[in-house]
């Protein structure tokens, strides 16, 4: 027997939570279907800390920044809990013309100081600085796993099904407005229809929707990344978050194997990680464990460049990047099928604002 349905969002990650949020709130009829457990760590929403970080220098990433700030607000709101803290982030290193960022940051409605390295570290001992850094204090520090619980709650409360431990299979479109999948859930099998349907899987994209796509979808490298928790020294020292990017002619930093980030993740420590510097993986073979040079080369950064750490104390842990060749996300619809995909480790910040495109896109006649 066939089930329809009028919407349905496959995959409840941040991406796939924000659109049944939005869709939710406009009244529409969906189902969220996900093939893991709720809080799951097999993707790229789980944990306590991500970077709100606003030193972009595209008008179009600081005008999604600035609605993104708004819709967290609002989230917030309506769960009652607490998503984004306004922390500051510091950026330095030689990558990158900081001046030019800094201008292009306040033009795009954000505060941004240039600070010279020595009044840097006197009021952040916890770093090390060479050369300016650029402070932007509206920027701050995301909880993935608290907003992923608060997106699906805002839309069950609003009649949105969802549907865990619930794998898709079998995606096909039948014409403009009928798709048809298979579904394996703890009841067994369903064939499903629905009018439209909303891919936010995540590493599983090319997996699920490659061949519907077609050349439409750009190639998807999917990389086991893996932050490290470092120990504090002084708890009372102050901890923006902070990304740091090398130059191939910087004794200092050309040894980095991408840039670094990080930020103060409470109860955990100082997060630190290497920006899509890990090994290429296949989602359904990853092997949790991280990769040893990668781990030598983040405990010799912490050792450099974050004195306000133990460098030997740490926990680390691995998720996963979904990246485009140029890191910018892929949202299109082809037919009645709506995709986002490629978050290239620099989406989450516009969870609610890339939701709201996918829930447009579904909703398009």
């Amino acid at each position: 027997m066939t089930e329809s349905i009028d919407v349905a969002v496959i995959g409840a990650g941040a991406m796939g939570a924000a659109a049944a949020w939005h869709l939710a709130r406009g009244g529409v009829s969906i189902e969220v279907f996900e093939q893991f457990e709720p809080g799951h760590a097999h993707g790229a929403s789980h944990g306590t800390t991500r970077n709100f970080n606003v030193s972009y220098d595209e008008p179009g990433y600081l005008a999604w920044l600035r609605d993104a700030r708004g819709l967290w607000r609002e989230l917030e709101a309506e769960s009652g809990l607490p998503l984004l803290t306004t922390s500051g982030i510091v950026n330095h290193g030689p990558a990158r013309d900081l001046a030019l960022v800094a201008a292009a940051i306040r033009a795009g409605g954000f505060a941004a100081d240039i600070l010279p390295a020595d009044e840097a570290a006197r009021r952040w001992p916890g770093f090390r600085f060479e050369g300016d850094v650029l402070y932007t204090p509206d920027a701050g520090r995301l909880d993935p796993a608290a907003a992923v619980r608060a997106l699906l709650d805002g839309a069950a409360a609003r009649g949105a099904a969802v549907s865990w431990r619930t794998p898709v299979t079998d995606l096909r479109i039948l014409d403009d407005d009928r798709v048809q999948f298979t579904v394996d859930g703890v009841d067994g099998a369903r064939t499903i229809r629905a009018r439209r349907v909303v891919v936010a899987a995540g590493a599983w994209s090319t997996s699920l929707i490659g061949r519907i796509a077609g050349t439409a979808l750009p190639t998807l490298r999917v990389t086991q990344e893996q932050p490290a928790h470092f120990a504090v020294r002084d708890e009372s020292l102050e901890w923006p978050g902070f990304n740091h990017g090398p130059a191939a002619d910087d004794p200092a930093t050309a040894w980095f194997p991408t840039g670094v980030y990080g930020m103060l993740s409470p109860g955990e420590g100082v997060k630190a990680g290497w920006h899509a510097a890990g090994p290429e993986i296949d989602p359904d073979r990853r092997s949790y464990i991280p990769d040893p040079a990668l781990t030598a080369a983040i405990v010799r950064y912490a050792r450099e460049w974050l004195p306000g750490v133990d460098p030997d104390s740490f926990t680390e842990t691995t998720c996963t990047y979904t990246s485009t060749p140029d890191s910018r996300f892929f949202l299109d619809r082809i037919g009645p099928v709506v995709i986002g995909a490629g978050f290239s480790g620099h989406g989450f910040k516009f969870t609610p604002v890339i939701g709201r495109v996918l829930a447009g896109l579904a909703q398009r006649d």
